[in-house]
């Protein structure tokens, strides 16, 4: 007769006398028996970085902020964070500010209470990076061929950054006075320092042979032909700084009707320094919520001289006197968006900032027409409430509405702006490209960033990267290699050996070749599986990770009474402890972090710690096969999903 389970003590072979339900996660733990199968190692892409379109090692940078993975001998762990996260996007103050963060939004801490701070925790490395003056190595050139990186945004600047780590030259022109783009003409100071981003864009400069021309538009001062014969290969990364106007009658000509790229443009050259009485946009992305806040900020002035008005500024027609501002007075600021808030493209929390600071937002409405008076101008938006019909906006009868404005602003998309390059034109106002960024039919050119198609700074980013690795294999004449399923910066351990003087020995055939020998010829029991697979949560031992609430930067956002001419920085930034102790939620979803779970339940002492001198990141313990019995506890209890009984199916 089996023994019952209120009379069964608590052992590793609790259940293997009946069947029973497992009354706790405790117990659960403790169940075993034997198997063939064995531990393995592996590797996997954690969801943070899967998500990050400019493929960040956001878990390895985590890692070395909380003090897991060491800094090599000189190199303080801010540095050594600095330099793991820059491997990939070199902008890392610029993005802890102002990017979404869909990193975030795949956060498998998620499932336990909320998502890490990864934003946060990054903006604290680029703002370290910029006090403590890090700089990046400038490699010997391994080639003397040079490339041509049309425009200096996000893209082109990450473009001449990894094309230079791979010791390869390039001349970067912009038709602007400054370099920077989106991020220098498109996001207002307050929410990108410009002192901040200055030093990110020289760090890269300093790396030398990164040639700079500036003030000069491909297409009208230099030909695509004399491009050709002076470099060896192109990219073209222009961005798309043309907005769309609304599609009502009339808009096109009507001095008041502006987009949203000009209006924002015209604020950050410092040509704008007040808008309109009553300012209209319409959006719902990130752009138009930039236009409105920046709006509330500026406020008006109640006896503007018509040839100052806003419109005549964002025109390029004239440029404000900075002594307008003493006379400034709040603006009436509204937004529109086709969808429910919920649904809007902006980030949920500046859509908040935005209703924080006075906007008025208006949802799941569109606008059908112009009103304006006699002299042409328009005075108000005419809108109606709308309902979407097979993916496309409908006006629904007889909700009709007018808001008067006396400036509109659309923002409702961008597109490229190729006079000049209508060879490149692919029929929407963007560019082409294959999977390795090259343009169709056209060898030697190249493409990255919003003019493939309009999205975030860290996709432009992220992409410039993988067109950096593309012109390498064209100008070494080499075929592309075949990208990999899970595309982006991993941890490497063979470098991380190398690095800590532990990298395997050369194997030499006239050696001990028994497959009992000690010697050091290659990783055992290691699996990388990063390059194509994603870890999901339910890989994951959730019980291991208490309840800790997420570390909020410190925020300095103004309420509608204080908006006006409010343009400091919304952010503090992590200190050094802050950093930490945010990092330190991160569970490092697929790669060991030294908790010492498998080693304090193997019944069998089977796994072990490895030797502090031989110990590394990914390398903290190991297995002695001669012990195993296949149990499977080591694999139950691994918080991060590393371990997986795989070896002897």
């Amino acid at each position: 007769m089996a023994t019952s389970q209120d009379d069964m003590k608590l052992t590793f072979r609790k259940f293997e006398d009946g069947e029973h339900t497992w009354s706790s996660m405790h117990d659960k733990i403790f169940v075993a028996d034997e198997s063939h199968k064995c531990p393995v190692y592996v590797h996997r892409t954690p969801p943070c970085q899967g998500s990050c379109p400019s493929g960040e090692d956001i878990r390895g940078w985590l890692q070395i902020v909380r003090g897991i993975e060491k800094p090599p001998k000189d190199v303080s762990w801010q540095e050594y964070a600095f330099r793991r996260s820059t491997d990939a996007n070199p902008f890392p103050a610029m993005m802890g500010r102002v990017c979404p963060a869909p990193c975030e939004d795949g956060c498998n801490r998620n499932e336990v209470e909320d998502f890490v701070g990864i934003n946060a925790v990054e903006q604290f490395i680029g703002d370290s990076a910029y006090e403590g003056g890090f700089k990046f190595e400038s490699p010997a050139l391994q080639t003397d061929k040079k490339v041509a990186i049309i425009g200096g945004g996000p893209a082109g600047m990450s473009a001449a950054y990894h094309l230079r780590r791979r010791g390869i030259a390039s001349c970067i022109f912009d038709d602007h006075d400054k370099l920077g783009g989106m991020m220098e003409y498109g996001i207002p100071g307050y929410r990108i320092p410009r002192t901040h981003l200055t030093h990110e864009i020289n760090r890269i400069v300093e790396m030398g042979d990164i040639e700079v021309r500036t003030n000069t538009r491909v297409g009208k001062d230099v030909t695509v032909e004399e491009l050709e014969k002076e470099f060896d290969a192109i990219l073209w990364a222009i961005g798309c700084k043309t907005g769309r106007g609304l599609p009502v009658e009339g808009w096109e000509g009507t001095p008041n009707c502006v987009s949203g790229v000009a209006f924002l443009e015209a604020y950050n050259k410092g040509d704008l320094q007040v808008t309109a009485d009553k300012v209209v946009c319409v959006g719902g992305g990130d752009t138009s919520i930039d236009v409105v806040s920046v709006a509330r900020r500026l406020g008006k002035i109640s006896t503007i001289n018509e040839k100052e008005r806003p419109e005549e500024v964002i025109h390029g027609y004239t440029a404000h006197d900075a002594a307008l501002t003493a006379a400034r007075e709040g603006a009436e600021v509204t937004l529109t968006a086709l969808f429910p808030k919920e649904e809007m493209t902006a980030t949920e929390h500046e859509v908040r900032d935005a209703l924080h600071e006075g906007v008025t937002i208006l949802n799941e409405v569109m606008p059908i027409a112009l009103v304006k008076d006699d002299s042409g101008r328009a005075t108000a938006l005419r809108m109606a409430k709308c309902e979407i019909k097979d993916g496309r906006p409908t006006p629904v009868e007889g909700t009709e509405f007018d808001i008067e404005a006396d400036l509109i602003v659309s923002a409702i998309g961008q597109g490229g702006d190729l006079a000049g390059l209508e060879d490149f034109d692919n029929g929407r106002g963007l560019m082409d490209s294959d999977q390795f960024y090259q343009i169709p039919n056209r060898p030697g050119h190249f493409v990255a960033g919003d003019i493939i198609r309009p999205h975030l700074l860290t996709t432009a980013i992220g992409q410039a990267s993988i067109a950096a690795e593309s012109i390498e294999h064209y100008l070494k004449n080499e075929s592309q290699v075949k990208r990999p399923k899970v595309d982006k910066h991993h941890f490497n351990l063979l470098a991380k050996l190398s690095e800590a003087n532990l990298s395997p020995i050369e194997f030499h055939p006239e050696g001990d070749m028994r497959g009992t020998s000690s010697a050091n010829y290659a990783v055992h029991n290691y699996e990388d599986r990063a390059s194509s697979e994603i870890i999901p949560h339910d890989k994951l031992f959730l019980g291991h990770f208490s309840y800790t609430p997420r570390i909020k930067r410190k925020e300095h956002g103004p309420g509608a009474e204080e908006v006006l001419g409010h343009f400091e920085e919304r952010y503090d930034c992590y200190t050094d402890e802050e950093a930490k102790a945010e990092a330190d939620r991160c569970m490092s979803c697929g790669m060991c972090f030294e908790c010492d779970n498998c080693v304090i339940y193997c019944p069998q002492d089977a796994v072990y710690r490895v030797k502090k001198d031989e110990s590394t990141t990914g390398r903290y313990v190991a297995t002695d096969y001669s012990r195993c019995i296949g149990c499977h506890i080591c694999s139950d209890v691994c918080p991060t999903g590393y371990i997986d009984m795989a070896m002897g199916e």
